[in-house]
Parts: structure tokens; C-alpha cells; sequence
């Protein structure tokens, strides 16, 4: 264990929501130069999610957040953190304040995390920390993005990837002097970040120049769309992700074959196939959901979550393995049990 806090937690509920428009792969033959069959054959993605020009962030969340709440039975009003990982907030000073406003969360305090594609698995860790500290009692982490939003509609190597939508779950304190038969369900984690690998995958900000009527130049900031070398990344992925789940199930005083499940943020399918091969774990024990949704960054390991308690693959007491890796470059893996 990591540590010897006298509370521990526990992962009570679940939730997602998706926005209903889809892009399949068919459809982006007619944008770029690209098949359905290169696709799929080199991602596993064959249709993503995308978010309208009328929709936001804030209500897809909010949406995920109350079926998370729903299932853990509490309301809003029982919340006393919001945490909020994305990379792609509707404001620039952060979104998770709009969203317990919309759910009425009024006596929760809300703040937005961001780390990219890893948003999930930190925002998971830290939420723990408050938890375990006995300042409060139940949280909220929602992992959420809308990248299509910033995606070059031109460059076939990154438009083919991303899909939006957000996930949710509900974690809970426990007094484990009070209740000495439960048992703290975060096992183990380990969390890592490498800057100097931080231009490999960007959606970097620039300051446009603009002359004002005094003769002063300011800077107009303004961000450009998502660049990435892909094989970058999946060399990173397929050899830092397995390394951070080993770590963190030495943390955890567990072996590779006491986990259920292994659920890894939905980048690229060769990349799940290729941990788990690593970790020597059946391909029958992994999650993937990303035919469906593409990469949703901060959203996917929560959303494939939901999808596989709610259709009762996941089910109370057993161990899942959870890992994120993305933009920064960062990388965490987080060795949990599901259920009260």
C-alpha cells in the first residue's frame, strides 16, 4: 500500500454521456486522403463522436457527472469536490465551476486538472489524496474533452484520431478505523511526466501580433490545432505505460495475474494490444471501446469504464488496472478496486 492514512476510498458510481453526432470512417475518405481500411487496420477506430457547433463542453459533462451520481445514490448537494480533467474547457479559466453550477453541486468546491490524455489517471490520484486526508468525504472526477474542436480537418495523420465526450465517477472516504472489514480501494499508483519530450504531441498557444492605437504592440493569444508525431507516441506508449503499471502494482503488492482488467486510455488499438502483450495479460482481460468513439483524450478511460460496469463486465471487488499517457509528455497508471 502507499500509504497509511486512516481513511481510505472507494469508487461508488459511474457515468458518461457522448454527443450524438458521428463521423464515420467513410466519411473522412471524403475529406483526406485516406480508407476506412488504413483506419482501422493501423488505429481500430471506424467512427468517432463529435460535438456540434451548438453544444459545449459544460452540459456533456454535467450529463455524465448526474448518471455517475445517480448510480453511487447521492446528490449533488453531497458533493464536496468537483474535479474536472480536460484539456479542453469551454472558458479558459476552467469549466468545472460552470458545471457544479449546472448540476447544483452548491457546496462543493470545483476546479479544473489538466494532463491531457493522462487527466483521468492524475485527477484519479489526486482526488484520492483529499479523500484520504479526511477533508472530504465524497468527490466528483469527471474526465471530459471536445478535441475536435482543435483538430486540422486537413492533416490526415491526427483528424482521423479524435472524438469528444466525457466520463465520470464518484469516489467516496471510508473510515477504516470505523469499518475495519473495508479496505482502501486505490492499491497502488504511479505517475510520471517528461518535458522534454513535450513537442512531440501539442496544441501549443502563440501571441499574434496586434498594433493598438498608441502605437503599442500586444499579442493576441490564439492556439493552433493539434500537431503529433504518431510513431513518437506509440514507441513512447507501448514502452512507459507497461513500466508505470508494473511500478504501480509493486506499489500495490499485486502480480499482473491479480488484475480483471486492464484499461488503458483509448489511443490506438496496436497500443493496447501491445501492453497488454508486455504485461503478458490476456487480450480477453483488456477494455476497448475506441472502434466506436476514437480518441476522446481525459474522457476515454471513464467513459470505457461506465460502458463496462453498466453492461457488467466490471463488477464489485475486482481489479482493474487503469492507465493514461499523452500530451507533455505524461503517463500514469492506477492500480484500483471497483465497487464499495
Amino acid at each position: 500500500m502507499q500509504t497509511r492514512s486512516p481513511f481510505g476510498i472507494a469508487l461508488i458510481g459511474s457515468g458518461s454521456a457522448l454527443p450524438d453526432g458521428i463521423l464515420d470512417n467513410l466519411a473522412l475518405e471524403q475529406l483526406v486522403e485516406t480508407s476506412d481500411e488504413w483506419i482501422s487496420t493501423r488505429t481500430g477506430i471506424r467512427q468517432r463522436r463529435l460535438a456540434q457547433p451548438q453544444e459545449s463542453l459544460t452540459p456533456l459533462a454535467a450529463k455524465a457527472a448526474q448518471r455517475a451520481l445517480a448510480m453511487a445514490d447521492l446528490q449533488a448537494a453531497d458533493l464536496d469536490l468537483i474535479l474536472l480533467a480536460t484539456s479542453t474547457p469551454d472558458d479558459l479559466f476552467g469549466s468545472a465551476g460552470a458545471i457544479q453550477g449546472a448540476i447544483g453541486a452548491s457546496h462543493a468546491v470545483a476546479m479544473d486538472l489538466t494532463a491531457a490524455c493522462s487527466g483521468f489517471a492524475f485527477g484519479l490520484v489526486t482526488a484520492a489524496q483529499f479523500l484520504r486526508s479526511g477533508v472530504y468525504r465524497n468527490v466528483l472526477l469527471i474526465g471530459a474533452d471536445v478535441l475536435s474542436r482543435w483538430v486540422n480537418w486537413n492533416d490526415r495523420g491526427t483528424c482521423i484520431l479524435f472524438g469528444d465526450g466525457a466520463g465520470a465517477v464518484v469516489l467516496q472516504a471510508i473510515d477504516l478505523q470505523e469499518q475495519p472489514a473495508a479496505s482502501d480501494a486505490l492499491l497502488g499508483f504511479e505517475l510520471r511526466s517528461d518535458g522534454s519530450m513535450n513537442h512531440v504531441l501539442n496544441l501549443a498557444g502563440e501571441a499574434i501580433e496586434q498594433p493598438l492605437k498608441n502605437g503599442t504592440v500586444v499579442g493576441q493569444g490564439n492556439f493552433q490545432p493539434i500537431t503529433m508525431n504518431g510513431q513518437e507516441v506509440y514507441r513512447f506508449a507501448v514502452k512507459r505505460v507497461p513500466e508505470a503499471i508494473e511500478k504501480a502494482l509493486h506499489r500495490a503488492e499485486r502480480s499482473i495475474e491479480q488484475v480483471d482488467w486492464l484499461l488503458l486510455h483509448q489511443a490506438n488499438q496496436r497500443i493496447i494490444d501491445a501492453v497488454a502483450d508486455r504485461l503478458g495479460l490476456p487480450h480477453e482481460k483488456t477494455i476497448s471501446n475506441l472502434e466506436r468513439y476514437g480518441n476522446t483524450s481525459a474522457a476515454s478511460i471513464p467513459i470505457a469504464l461506465d460502458e463496462a460496469v453498466r453492461d457488467g463486465r466490471i463488477q464489485p471487488g475486482q481489479t482493474l488496472a487503469l492507465a493514461g499517457f499523452g500530451a507533455g509528455l505524461s503517463w500514469g497508471a492506477v492500480i484500483v478496486r471497483w465497487g464499495r
